[in-house]
């Protein structure tokens, strides 16, 4: 294997290959890979790669590397300045270097973001949960899951090449400051979520990238939202939170009124509301957009898109702007039918050309629903058809995800109505509920330093702030802070979704009503959030998985959830996987000071300790359904206490302004905590 000395690193240059870590967004994982994967493939099939060998992906300026033997280099992607000791080569085609040669690529020039450099046979890397692509928030994969730094030695892998070629003018992407993506509407559009004249400025809008862009979400700035409705009831106060649901990678996220395109490093579940998807054969332009450049989206209809398997004239890249005759007429909702016991409504929404997410029952929380969810989500699982990627569970909904040159959504969308209709009562739902205690370091210093962070850098003024565990008292209408501390010790949280905010973050409801705590989430979303920062979010609370983004309002800390020593598992961990929690586990906390959780977190990274306690359990919808009855008057009435606080504290954000476009008029009907099956 060939030895290549990375003499310069460049800001940030990380190994990926392509399609990326597939097949565990359900947990949380993302794909990763090449954010433009087009650029990335061609100089791949440049060298006679295959597509899937790993190569580099540089972000903004190109590294320095020598060569000990002779090989076969490209480079692609955004322009710049290469040579080879020296001398100056193009891009898009094979070029040899000889042994002691230096590759050095500059800076991107006018137009582009993102450079990539293939080697004949492959980059050698990690291999983690069948992928060699890294993920540095996640600290795994390419090399030792960081961005390479000066003085890293790399090797070759020894793929098998095939003849080098010229990439051909016609087969290169075309770049621009003035950038225009093809879009598909749905999952959340006009009139549910937006306004018509909100979908009019999303099509409309020259939008512009925020400097604070990166793998996880490109921030835009451009309009604010009107929108259609003036809450997101349980789900949170903005009119942008939705109950938690799988997003797909290019989906226009509205966390808050800020728009952000989602990347393949973004997350893989969450609660704010998606109007349009970039479609796959699109994807490519997320890699290269730059903070500055405009960025206009263009509707098309997702069975005419270009298909993402190609790589030259199919895939349309050659021409910057975009070839529609306009998108489908549908508002994103690709077809509705109702359960086979015909109680429940089942909604098909479009989320790009290779998702559709099956949407149960009314906006609201429901046990029933993710009953449903789970049942239809092991029926597919049963027949596993070809070209399915990915099954991703929300609080009510589940996201299929195809390979769309395999699995067309017409064709997708008539097997699931038929998957449907076989589906057995929610009522009848037993599963495996182990009991899984944590301990809980309550509003522990971690989370007080990113509440400082937010206020120093985001916002200062927000109703959250400083204290997120007073305002979840004043939000829910408790007479101390020390009530809230009892009601979350007190509550047993069902999980209901993991990779809320990646690597196996659970999204948990408390079983009793009575325990649940409902707030809003951050708007804007925090820039940092300490790992395993334990949150509350409309209805629902979250262990976040690592360091990261978030807006969850905190309570405290906890242990890891997600076993970064794999294969080697610390104690509570299955060594079959990292992730700690499954679907339908019991969270129960107990308290422990803050030092004593630093502790206990030392042990959990080494291998040893035992802060976790699990026992084995089940967890029957029918019995839960006994219990609210048996409580049905006792939760009614502390229902409607802690909807008579949020309707104050609505009533405050309306005076201070601080819903801007939306209606602040209460809607109790909209809020249906605790008549939650």
């Amino acid at each position: 294997m060939a030895t290549i000395t990375v003499l310069r690193a460049g800001p940030l240059t990380t190994i990926q290959d392509w399609p990326g870590r597939i097949g565990y967004w359900k947990v949380g994982v993302p794909p990763s890979g090449p954010m433009d994967d087009l650029s990335f493939r061609l100089a791949n099939k440049a060298v006679g790669n295959p597509a899937h060998a790993a190569g580099l992906e540089a972000t903004m300026m190109g590294p320095s590397l020598r060569f000990d033997e002779p090989s076969v280099v490209a480079v692609t992607g955004a322009p710049a300045t290469v040579t080879v000791s020296g001398k100056t080569v193009p891009q898009w085609v094979p070029i040899t270097v000889g042994a002691g040669d230096t590759l050095d690529v500059a800076a991107a020039a006018d137009f582009g973001m993102r450079i990539y450099i293939a080697v004949s046979g492959g980059i050698e890397a990690e291999d983690y949960l069948g992928s060699r692509s890294t993920f540095t928030m996640g600290r795994f994969g390419g090399h030792g899951g960081r961005k390479l730094t000066d003085g890293d030695q790399l090797a070759t892998a020894g793929e098998r090449a095939g003849t080098p070629r010229r990439i051909l003018g016609d087969e290169q992407p075309a770049f621009t400051s003035a950038w225009q993506l093809g879009v598909t509407v749905g999952p959340h559009s006009a009139p549910e979520f937006f306004t018509d004249e909100d979908i009019a400025d999303v099509f409309g809008t020259a939008y512009e990238v925020h400097f604070n862009s990166d793998r996880t979400g490109i921030r835009l700035i451009g309009p604010q939202p009107r929108w259609a409705r003036n809450d997101g009831g349980e789900a949170g106060l903005h009119p942008s939170n939705i109950h938690d649901n799988a997003y797909s990678v290019g989906a226009l996220d509205f966390t808050g009124d800020t728009p952000i395109l989602l990347g393949p490093d973004g997350p893989s579940l969450g609660g704010f509301v998606c109007p349009v998807t970039v479609v796959t054969a699109q994807r490519w332009k997320l890699g290269q957009l730059k903070p500055g450049d405009t960025v206009r989206f263009v509707a098309v209809r997702s069975d005419q898109t270009a298909s993402p398997s190609e790589t030259g004239l199919g895939r349309r890249a050659s021409f910057v702007d975009v070839l529609s005759g306009g998108g489908d007429p549908d508002d994103g909702i690709l077809g509705a039918t109702t359960t086979a016991d015909g109680t429940t409504a089942v909604t098909y929404r479009r989320s790009g050309d290779d998702n559709i997410l099956v949407e149960y029952g009314d906006m609201r929380l429901d046990l029933a629903l993710r009953a449903r969810v789970h049942a239809l989500s092991e029926r597919i699982n049963a027949e596993l058809p070809a070209g399915l990627i990915d099954l991703t569970p929300g609080i009510r909904s589940l996201q299929v995800k195809a390979d769309p040159d395999v699995w067309s959504q017409g064709r997708m969308l008539s097997w699931l109505n038929e998957c449907e209709s076989q589906l057995p009562a929610a009522e009848a739902l037993v599963v495996p509920s182990r009991t899984v205690h944590l301990p809980l370091s309550w509003d522990d210093p971690a989370t007080r330093e990113a509440i400082e962070r937010y206020m120093l850098g985001v916002r200062s003024d927000a109703p959250w702030c400083p204290w997120n565990i007073e305002f979840i008292r004043r939000m829910n209408g408790l007479d101390s802070v020390d009530d809230v501390f009892r009601v979350v010790f007190d509550a047993s949280y069902l999980v209901l979704g993991l990779g809320d905010v990646y690597l196996g973050a659970p999204v948990a409801v408390p079983l009793d009503p009575r325990h649940r705590l409902v707030t809003t989430k951050y708007n804007p979303a925090r820039t940092w959030t300490p790992e395993n920062a334990v949150g509350i979010g409309g209805a629902y609370l979250c262990i976040y998985g690592m360091e990261g983004p978030g807006g969850y309002q905190f309570v405290g800390r906890t242990t890891q959830v997600w076993n970064h020593r794999h294969p080697l598992p610390a104690p509570g961990f299955d060594p079959e996987h990292p992730w700690l929690l499954r679907f339908f586990d019991q969270i129960r906390w107990y308290p422990v000071e803050a030092e004593e959780l630093l502790d206990m977190r030392a042990d959990v990274a080494a291998g040893r300790g035992d802060s976790m306690r699990i026992t084995d359990g089940t967890f029957s919808l029918a019995e839960h359904q006994r219990f609210l009855d048996e409580n049905a008057a006792d939760i009614a009435v502390r229902r409607g206490f802690m909807e008579a606080a949020r309707a104050e504290e609505r009533e405050r954000w309306s005076q201070q302004g601080e819903f801007a476009g939306a209606s602040a008029t209460v809607m109790d009907d909209e809020i249906e905590q605790g008549r939650v099956a």
